[in-house]
């Protein structure tokens, strides 16, 4: 005879909303009744919609809850998340979802870049009537600049990549939280290497989702460095960000003044480049220091810039023109005050003085670098010289420049022979054998041309292979330098 009522009895026992509340319960969560239907009603869209969008493999009810349900809301009961809240890489809405669902007075933003993801997400936050929930239907990368407090993920992404990603929105002070697997040690301690000072491991919380095998580990880290748009802010509330998107503009105009020696000397300020010299400017001469020059793919300006130092920022395209050494780093405009002039009757004041004639702007950095080096007490510009500011100068002097005493001299055909002068010359006596004077001049010649006729008397030479011609000027000048102070 054919039993009655099959279908009814098939039908209870299929797992239902007390069910998932039972296994929640058992695992310590505890939910009202309105938050109990809104995750089952996340729960049948999630089994609706995923044999086509694909969006998780466990299909067990059991497992469903307890992986993906209980595995979300645990770090809710762990640590006090912030809010705003963004969930990177949510997939499905997990966690964002269920911790919204658990905590309603949070605010989540679920960033999923693939589009039909999207689309159910957005289907979930209506039809489970999730306020201050928003869907960001895009993938993180540094330049997102949505300020949240927060974040969190569940995914495999290494923490340092993910670090990486959200430098644009996470707030100073906000918090990064990684639900990861038990053996994420090693990536842990590349993350604390790489983003030393940036960020601080706050929490490694080893835990297990109740009455199941799964191990986890719950890993916070807190931002200490500021992002872009929180720098901005600031900078924007004492009237010293400057956005430049012109060419036209006039600021942007006199900046790439700054590329010429003209425009140095005229405006009394230059553009530095190099991360390690521009550190030392702004660490050793903070008053002489104007302006940060970057553009967005830099990230913001370091939190220790004299506060009276403004900010521009400028499109990618403008900051190419400016960046002429190619360092593609942020460029540091300061102050470049006149050098006292030197005349002749002045005399040398003991030790080595350095007398440069080079035109070429590489090799005035150059020896001035080897000036500060080797201990020279000044260096004087002759009328030939390139200017000291030059970029590729200032490049070259390995930022030597911001250090060395500069004097301004006449040309050197006007210098008088009867001046205690050291020149460098391959005719002049072997520097291996030759005495230096007490107080002196070293005087190497000018490019190409070397020394003029009078000033040929008292000079060395430093011997080298005669199938070479000479030396580069600036290489020789070291060379002489250090023999001087060797000595």
């Amino acid at each position: 005879m054919k039993p009655k009522n099959t279908h009814k009895t098939e039908k209870s026992r299929e797992p239902g909303q007390a069910q998932l509340a039972a296994i929640l319960e058992r695992a310590g969560i505890t939910l009202s009744k309105r938050q109990y239907s809104q995750l089952w009603s996340y729960h049948k869209l999630l089994r609706e919609h995923n044999t086509r969008l694909n969006m998780t493999r466990i299909h067990n009810f059991r497992n469903m809850v307890e992986k993906l349900y209980v595995d979300s809301i645990l770090p809710g009961t762990l640590t006090a998340l912030p809010s705003p809240l963004l969930d990177i890489g949510t997939g499905a809405g997990m966690p964002g979802i269920p911790l919204k669902i658990a905590f309603p007075e949070m605010r989540v933003i679920l960033a999923e870049g693939r589009q039909n993801r999207v689309e159910f997400l957005e289907l979930a936050v209506e039809q489970l009537g999730l306020k201050d929930t928003t869907v960001c239907g895009k993938n993180i990368y540094p330049r997102f600049d949505m300020p949240v407090s927060g974040i969190i993920t569940r995914a495999v992404e290494h923490i340092e990549r993910t670090l990486e990603r959200i430098q644009g929105c996470l707030a100073q002070n906000g918090l990064a939280v990684f639900m990861k697997g038990p053996g994420c040690s090693d990536e842990i301690k590349a993350a604390q290497t790489r983003f030393a000072g940036a960020y601080h491991l706050l929490w490694d919380i080893p835990y297990a989702i109740p009455h199941t095998s799964h191990e986890r580990r719950l890993v916070v880290f807190e931002r200490k460095s500021a992002p872009l748009w929180q720098v901005k802010d600031d900078f924007m509330a004492d009237d010293r960000l400057r956005e430049i998107q012109s060419e036209h503009n006039p600021t942007y105009r006199d900046l790439k003044k700054r590329l010429t020696a003209k425009g140095i000397k005229k405006g009394e300020t230059a553009l530095i480049a190099g991360q390690k010299i521009i550190k030392e400017a702004v660490d050793a001469l903070p008053e002489r220091c104007i302006a940060w020059i970057s553009s967005a793919e830099h990230g913001p300006p370091p939190g220790n810039l004299p506060s009276a130092m403004h900010w521009y920022l400028l499109a990618p395209q403008l900051f190419a023109q400016l960046d002429i050494s190619g360092t593609k780093a942020p460029l540091l405009l300061v102050k470049t005050p006149a050098p006292d002039a030197w005349h002749p009757e002045d005399g040398f004041a003991d030790g080595c003085t350095v007398m440069v004639p080079f035109q070429d702007p590489e090799n005035v950095g150059t020896v001035i670098r080897s000036a500060v080096a080797f201990g020279a007490k000044q260096v004087i510009l002759l009328a030939e010289s390139a200017h000291p500011y030059h970029p590729k100068a200032m490049r070259a002097s390995g930022g030597a420049v911001l250090r060395a005493k500069l004097l301004t001299g006449p040309s050197i055909t006007e210098l008088p022979a009867d001046l205690p002068l050291v020149g460098l010359s391959g005719e002049g006596q072997d520097i291996a054998v030759f005495e230096f004077p007490r107080a002196f001049g070293l005087l190497p010649g000018v490019e190409g041309a070397g020394l003029p006729d009078h000033l040929r008397k008292n000079t060395v030479s430093i011997p080298i292979d005669p199938d070479v011609e000479s030396l580069n000027a600036a290489t020789a000048a070291a060379i002489a330098l250090y023999e001087w102070a060797r000595r």
